[in-house]
């Protein structure tokens, strides 16, 4: 039941982008076509899912027994960032097909601060490690949805005739905001 509350809460009472604003660079940057909203949304879910477990590792094995806490940002971006340029590495001998299709994506990961966010957050709320990867995920999945929904939104946009003085990012900005309201709608739910 545990598990439920907390998939539940990431993907749509407390999603990522939509009720705590991290990720928005993504959000807005990537989220023009569906394809590279959901290649986008598996690089975020993969390289999140793996930082929230070896930082949590790193948190509870050295950080925390060494009384080393004040490193832990800096530690969990230089994790992030090296986790990245490994993935990078091995999809690149491993399947350069994959590497293709989200190579585009990987660079973005190191500068996203959702993921340093869910890892921050897997720490602060005391979860064990595997609530932590279920609450990594979780976001992962809601961070997605929001970025797939932004896109067939932005999609459907193109096809309107939006007043010239909406056009862009005026209106990128509405559609945002009213997917954040209509997220709002689940609060009462967990």
């Amino acid at each position: 039941m545990e598990y439920i509350i907390i998939v539940l809460s990431a993907i749509l009472v407390n999603n990522i982008v939509l009720a705590q604003f991290l990720g928005l660079c993504p959000f807005f940057g990537v989220s023009s076509k569906i394809s590279t909203a959901s290649g986008m949304g598996g690089a975020v879910m993969f390289v999140m899912t793996i930082a929230a477990i070896v930082t949590y590792l790193i948190s509870h094995y050295i950080l925390i027994p060494l009384d080393l806490i004040y490193l832990r940002t800096i530690t969990y971006i230089l994790v992030i960032s090296s986790l990245v340029q490994m993935v990078e590495i091995m999809l690149k001998k491993v399947s350069p097909p994959l590497y293709q299709a989200l190579g585009i994506f990987l660079p973005l990961m190191t500068t996203n601060c959702a993921i340093l966010g869910v890892a921050i957050l897997v720490i602060q709320q005391e979860y064990t490690l595997m609530s932590g990867v279920v609450f990594a995920i979780a976001h992962a999945l809601g961070f997605t949805l929001a970025l797939v929904l932004l896109a067939g939104m932005r999609e459907q946009l193109e096809l309107l005739n939006v007043p010239q003085a909406m056009k862009g990012n005026p209106i990128i900005l509405v559609a945002a905001g009213l997917l954040a309201m209509a997220f709002m709608g689940f609060a009462g739910m967990v």
